[in-house]
């Protein structure tokens, strides 16, 4: 059975379930999963699992991820992307009085932990039910703020048009923050209204999209192996041949945590051949099993 994750640069259009869809007609394989939606106007790093390789998703959904991104200022849309209809503009004389040096300090307020409302247009679940279909069957959505880290927001070229100014920037920013609504909220903050015109996401934890294929070049020779994945999220030990047969029957070993071990930490262990054979909680020495995976 194939094996592993799947790192595909995603263009505009498609949406993240197509991209699972192309992958998992290209590899005759049911059993694909993603980390991370990306919406279809946006492109970028999408995170697949293929076979067992579906079980690391769950570790990948919680990386930083890095954004690049334009906001458009002067136009409020109904979706805070360029996918909505403007729903509202800027006074002529607001948006004039604009200053670049005022755009990077109202953006620097963003950076660190902040509460954000997502757009009322997320894949959040309100009730059971996906916040964009409550919208469009009508209903008023109101989702509550969560608190997400943008731990840099660096601001890049400004251009201004014909009654907006586009400004671009590069977030790196925790798992479920919506860029989205850092282009609302700084259009309200300068009081000129704000949306999404670009968004690419270039970075899920350590893994580049430099290193990530077009859904027309997916092949198994793509995938990472699972050992791959798990060291560049987690620590990663060794077990013996022993320890390997013990771990494979579902038995609990006892293993050295690496150095700095958080209690509870997953951690992965692979055997001497360097396949990974598991995921492991370490208490008082002991590996307690927390995902496995079975040689095929």
């Amino acid at each position: 059975m194939l094996s592993g994750v799947l790192l595909v640069d995603k263009p505009t259009g498609p949406t993240s379930h197509d991209i699972v869809a192309i992958t998992r007609r290209t590899l005759g394989l049911k059993k694909v999963g993603h980390a991370g939606t990306l919406d279809p106007m946006a492109s970028g790093l999408l995170t697949l699992g293929v076979g067992p390789g579906t079980k690391l998703l769950t570790y990948l959904v919680g990386a930083d991820k890095r954004y690049q991104a334009t906001i458009r200022l002067g136009q409020s849309t109904s979706t805070d992307d360029a996918e909505g209809e403007i729903v509202d503009t800027a006074d002529a004389l607001k948006l004039a009085a604009l200053t670049e040096d005022g755009i990077r300090d109202a953006l620097a307020g963003f950076v660190g932990q902040i509460d954000q409302v997502p757009s009322s247009v997320s894949a959040i679940k309100i009730d059971g039910k996906r916040a964009y279909d409550r919208v469009r069957a009508g209903e008023e959505v109101v989702i509550p703020s969560r608190r997400v880290t943008i731990h840099h927001l660096d601001v890049g070229q400004m251009t201004h048009g014909e009654g907006v100014v586009d400004v671009d920037i590069d977030v790196w920013c925790s798992s479920g923050t919506y860029i989205r609504a850092i282009a609302r909220d700084l259009g309200q903050v300068l009081e000129v209204g704000g949306h999404l015109t670009m968004l690419r996401r270039s970075h899920v934890g350590t893994f580049d999209v430099s290193r990530a294929c077009s859904p027309d070049d997916i092949s198994p020779d793509r995938l990472l192996s699972l050992a791959e994945v798990a060291s560049a999220i987690m620590p990663v030990v060794s077990a013996s041949t022993s320890q390997t047969v013990e771990i494979s029957h579902g038995k609990q070993v006892f293993l050295d945590a690496p150095e700095g071990y958080a209690a509870d930490s997953p951690v992965g262990v692979v055997d001497p051949s360097g396949r990974l054979i598991a995921i492991v909680a370490i208490e008082s020495g002991r590996a307690r099993i927390l995902v496995g995976f079975p040689e095929s």
